[in-house]
């Protein structure tokens, strides 16, 4: 059946930057920070977190009495508790003053020359400058941030080859082009017009860092704040044992009227002395989202996903209706569906894959008179050889997908039975579980291409509903008297 089908699996959804910051905090890392991370033996890093202790504690932000604070953990740099904490005890509190967002780059040197840009890139700006100064009042803070993060945008070109045939790597690519973009349009409004406000070249790699440090530490969606980074309270891992986000942290007033503002941690499990304070970061990501934004996966399975994309192509000669149908039902001419391991398929994934492979005799479907109902009918089979049609064409894109992997999930399995490096642990775990997830679609498929004589399609339910059908599956004529 002749029909203009369009079906990837080869790419990953677009990376958008409207959607840039998650809604949930982006702070710490589980596995990738290491004191290498401060270019500096223990010592020095140890140093580094009593300065900025005692940054804090001139600030009046935090006293011997804080539940909590900063320490070497195995991760890296963790927030410790310092006695006993109770479940949902406040661990420390953190006045705006000390807050960085939008508001503090517009009060600052280069508010002025950053008016009118994107809130990340004029933090990220804001971020390189403080960086750059060794006077800064930032600088205790500054000297306990990370030089990189596990975060794919920092890998090599050889780890990145680890990720071939991944949606992880065209995502990965995706963000760095999206970088560099935004970098050039920044040097050409920004730096080279305002070069006296920097006293170093910036170059893609400070402004790739900044990125990085606001991805995975930024909290966003908070009350009235749509970006900002939060000295401390962005030192707190994460831990997938813990499945509570709601009511963990949030803005709320202080001082005479409340008119100050104070952000508020808390512990969402009880913890002794000497134990971390850890946090759930965001139980809807996929491990892709974590790998891209923290540098880290999970062995969840519900974490494991495959985004199949879908398009109404616009030389389907009944590309308009389609569109209209798809739209009406909240959908577009491309479709994004997340497939997650072990979970059924998306409840609206087979009718859209019906209504796009719809063609020949089914096409009277699209007329304006089924426009209201035509939705449940592709709720359920059309016609053989529209149903047919969508398992071959699924088919074909998942045996294309997992041709385009350098490894068998056998031996992906293999690997992590080894001791991996944390980048190559996440390559070997991401593309193993990618690879699951397509065999999973196309077996599903495949068990319904076998099953397409057994179905119950269109003309037959319409002759049910006419009384034209018996018990028994048979047509019933009635003869004239």
């Amino acid at each position: 059946m002749a029909t203009h089908f369009t079906l990837s699996l080869s790419s990953s959804k677009p990376f958008k930057n409207s959607t840039f910051f998650t809604k949930n905090p982006s702070l710490h890392f589980k596995k990738p920070l290491s004191i290498t991370s401060f270019q500096s033996p223990q010592p020095a890093a140890a140093a580094a977190v009593q300065t900025f202790w005692q940054w804090l504690s001139d600030q009046d932000v935090v006293s011997a009495k804080t539940p909590a604070k900063p320490g070497l953990v195995p991760q890296g740099l963790g927030l410790v508790a310092q006695r006993d904490i109770s479940r949902n005890e406040v661990v420390l509190e953190i006045p705006k003053k000390l807050w960085i967002n939008p508001d503090v780059v517009a009060a600052s040197e280069i508010g002025n020359a950053c008016s009118g840009l994107k809130p990340w890139v004029s933090v990220a700006l804001f971020l390189i400058r403080e960086k750059f100064k060794e006077d800064s009042t930032w600088r205790p803070y500054l000297d306990v941030l990370p030089e990189s993060t596990n975060s794919t945008i920092f890998w090599s070109e050889e780890e990145l080859a680890e990720l071939q045939g991944t949606q992880l790597l065209s995502t990965t690519l995706g963000v760095k082009s999206y970088l560099q973009r935004e970098f050039l349009k920044v040097e050409e409004e920004i730096l080279v017009p305002h070069k006296q406000l920097f006293t170093s070249p910036v170059t893609l790699d400070d402004f790739s860092w900044a990125f990085g440090i606001l991805r995975s530490r930024s909290f966003s969606r908070l009350r009235g704040q749509n970006l900002v980074l939060i000295p401390l309270a962005d030192l707190v891992n994460h831990s997938p044992d813990i499945t509570i986000e709601d009511g963990v942290y949030e803005i709320k007033g202080a001082g005479l009227f409340s008119r100050d503002l104070i952000f508020s941690l808390r512990s969402p499990i009880s913890l002794k002395a000497g134990e971390q304070v850890l946090i759930q970061y965001n139980l809807n990501m996929s491990n892709a989202e974590l790998a891209v934004d923290y540098g880290f996966i999970e062995a969840k399975s519900d974490r494991n996903m495959y985004t199949l994309t879908l398009q109404i192509s616009e030389s389907d000669p009944f590309f308009g209706d389609k569109l209209d149908i798809a739209e009406t039902n909240g959908l577009g001419e491309i479709a994004d569906f997340d497939i997650v391991l072990g979970n059924p398929l998306p409840p609206t994934l087979l009718p859209y894959l019906r209504l796009v492979a719809l063609g020949g005799t089914d096409v009277f479907l699209l007329e304006s008179i089924f426009r209201n109902t035509i939705w449940g009918h592709l709720e359920l089979p059309v016609s053989p050889a529209n149903e047919e049609l969508i398992c071959r064409v699924v088919r074909d894109a998942c045996k294309s997908a997992l041709s385009g992997y350098h490894t068998t999930i056998e031996e992906d399995e293999k690997l992590k039975r080894k001791e991996l490096n944390p980048r190559l642990e996440i390559a070997v775990g991401i593309r193993a579980e990618e690879k699951k997830v397509l065999q999973q679609i196309d077996e599903i498929f495949k068990q319904r291409q076998s099953e397409l004589d057994e179905l119950e399609y269109y003309q037959e339910r319409r002759l049910k509903d006419l009384g034209l059908v018996g018990e028994q599956g048979e047509i019933i004529f009635w003869e004239s008297k």
